[in-house]
């Protein structure tokens, strides 16, 4: 009780010295000393070296009179003003204003605020110095913040920034140019969305072809020769640098009349649909108003197309064909049409060759192709065990699934949303170094069969180190993403498999049954959804870790929580495995039959029609030239 008294008393002493202390003494004990002034900002008459702002924010030719009239303006404010001497007028024309790219006098008049050769910036409003709230208020303050500072004198709004009651207004008026930019860009957005849903098109310069006066596309002939050079160059095998050279050596004109080319030019004339007689609009969008910056669009929002919209150079299939080309190209594939070959009979019916460097494809194609040899879809039927008398009867037994031992020295493969990785185990139960793959999507397996260096379809997934026979890691970036698109996996995981090998005399294969697989979540995804309310986070006893490895935590299916592994009779008779059981010619070096992915084959301009068309366009430049 005393102690409580004690702490009381204390604090009513402290409050008290506090109460005193703020009294204060007399006012005839201080001496002030004034601050200066502020002068008005019309009425000060020191020097100041002044530069001008002015900006229009399009190129058309009507607006030079207003970028014109900003500058004759200003020269002549400055002129009156006493004591103002003009540095230099700033002038941006064409460039919007809602970010700092491309306005290339914005930059150099901050910079030489920077350098001290500025006082004072004079521009007409907001809008004109900055569209952008973030941009405008930064740079105003980083400007106020030199020494000395630096001033911005907006004439509409008569805001000048170096008041101390300026930013308020300066942050509302430029939230309004803002806001008023993003108005013009919804309409302009939305101007362009009913213009395509009528077929009104854009047509930009384009070579082969010129404008009529409707702005219709009519093909310039000299212009169509470039064109068809350049398509059936690359159809016959050559790559867009030695298509470029091609036309900077014989002299060939760009649109814009230049004469040198690159692979990138080169590229974009190969893929614009418009010349097949066809258009795409909206191959790109912009995100934001604000940066301006282009996106290809990936969905994002509607495109329209329509077909035979004016006269083609090109024949669509030639289009069609080099499309595949370049969408293979890019993972070291060229001159071989990529197309899908399919088994049609043996052990492995319906699995579809997978070539490592054809991206072209998508995982729909892989099932039509796997299932346009069978006369119906491919059913997964439940199997009526009968016991024969005198047999043990292993009803309600399972066989133990093999990924609950050690799995070191199993043949397996683990696969990632761009590479594939064997077992070591695995590549020495083939006495090749070259493999190829097939993937079955209705049975869901994956097979691999011994081949050749010189096959299509060969990869090399094994090498030799210090006399030992290692794995080879497979890069599969361009076919992987159908895979894990197939069998509906998530891209962030990896997945390993187990496989058996089956051998038939001088047969020999190994499968992957992909209903059997293991699932390595990384662990930066666990932790993630430890964060995420929504997920269900894991959680484990205290003497109990997960297992996996050092980045990743290793996942099986749900339904295993519950068995052991496969039941006896559906593990010996199962439909991926009870086919290799059975005795004669399995027929697995089979090459399959094409898959014809168009309802109508690519009638693609054979290589002589395409040997001669070359010759002819090179020999007519070159007598052009002998003329002249």
């Amino acid at each position: 009780m005393k102690e409580n008294e004690k702490k009381l008393s204390s604090a009513a002493a402290q409050k008290e010295k506090i109460r005193q202390r703020y009294k204060g003494i007399s006012e005839n004990e201080i001496d002030v000393i004034p601050a200066l002034p502020q002068k008005n900002f019309y009425e000060d008459q020191h020097e100041k070296r002044v530069a001008v702002y002015a900006r229009v924010s399009t190129d058309d030719p009507r607006q030079t009179s207003s970028y014109e009239l900003q500058k004759n303006h200003y020269q002549d404010v400055v002129s009156r003003h006493t004591g103002w001497k003009l540095i230099d007028i700033y002038a941006d024309e064409g460039i919007s204003g809602t970010s700092l790219q491309h306005r290339d006098a914005f930059v150099r008049m901050i910079a030489d605020c920077r350098a001290g050769k500025i006082d004072l910036i004079v521009t007409k409003s907001v809008s004109r110095f900055a569209r952008n709230v973030l941009d405008c208020i930064s740079h105003v303050r980083q400007l106020k913040a030199m020494k000395p500072p630096i001033g911005v004198f907006f004439e509409t709004e008569n805001i000048y920034t170096l008041n101390e009651n300026s930013e308020m207004s300066l942050s509302f008026i430029s939230t309004l140019a803002q806001e008023e930019s993003h108005n013009k860009s919804e309409i302009m957005n939305a101007s362009i969305e009913m213009r395509f849903r009528r077929g009104i098109f854009l047509t930009p310069p384009l070579l082969g072809y010129d404008q009529n006066e409707d702005g219709n596309l009519v093909i310039n002939e000299e212009e169509a020769k470039t064109v068809r050079l350049i398509f059936f160059m690359y159809l016959y095998g050559y790559t867009c640098q030695e298509i470029a050279n091609t036309l900077t050596k014989t002299g060939r004109r760009t649109k814009l009349g230049n004469t040198t080319w690159s692979p990138s030019s080169v590229l974009n004339v190969l893929t614009n649909e418009r010349h097949c007689g066809d258009v795409l609009a909206r191959k790109t969008w912009t995100p934001s108003y604000l940066d301006h910056k282009s996106k290809k669009n990936r969905q994002d929002r509607n495109q329209y197309r329509q077909r035979n919209h004016h006269e083609a150079i090109i024949s669509r299939d030639d289009f069609i064909a080099v499309q595949r080309l370049i969408s293979n190209a890019k993972y070291g594939n060229k001159g071989i049409l990529p197309e899908l070959h399919v088994i049609n009979d043996g052990v492995l019916k319906g699995c579809v060759t997978v070539n490592p460097k054809w991206a072209g494809f998508k995982a729909d194609d892989y099932k039509r192709a796997s299932e346009s040899v069978y006369d119906e879809l491919i059913q997964n039927k439940s199997m009526e065990v009968q016991v024969k008398s005198g047999d043990l009867d292993l009803r309600g037994y399972e066989i133990a699934r093999a990924q609950f031992f050690n799995t070191l020295n199993k043949v397996c493969v683990t696969l990632s949303s761009d590479t594939m990785n064997f077992s070591t185990e695995c590549v020495r139960k083939f006495h090749s170094q070259f493999i190829e793959i097939l993937v079955h999507p209705g049975e869901r397996f994956i097979a691999i069969r011994p081949s050749t260096k010189d096959s299509r379809n060969s990869i090399q997934w094994s090498k030799k180190h210090n006399g030992l026979i290692v794995p080879r890691q497979i890069s599969g970036a361009a076919f992987l993403p159908n895979v894990f698109d197939l069998f509906h996996w998530d891209t962030e995981c990896r997945y390993r498999i187990i496989g058996v090998k089956r051998q038939n005399n001088d047969e020999s294969i190994i499968l992957f049954n992909l209903e059997d697989t293991e699932m390595l979540i990384p662990n930066a995804t666990i932790e993630a959804a430890e964060e995420d309310t929504d997920i269900p986070k894991p959680s484990f006893d205290d003497d109990i870790k997960p297992i996996g490895t050092r980045g990743s935590i290793l996942a099986y299916p749900e339904e295993w929580i519950h068995t052991f592994g496969s039941g006896y009779y559906r593990q010996a008779q199962a439909n991926e495995l009870r086919t290799y059981n059975e005795t004669g010619k399995w027929n697995t070096q089979s090459e399959g039959t094409p898959f014809n992915l168009d309802e109508v084959p690519l009638q693609v301009t054979s290589v002589q029609e395409i040997e001669e068309t070359l010759e002819n366009i090179i020999n007519n430049k070159n007598q052009e030239e002998t003329n002249e």
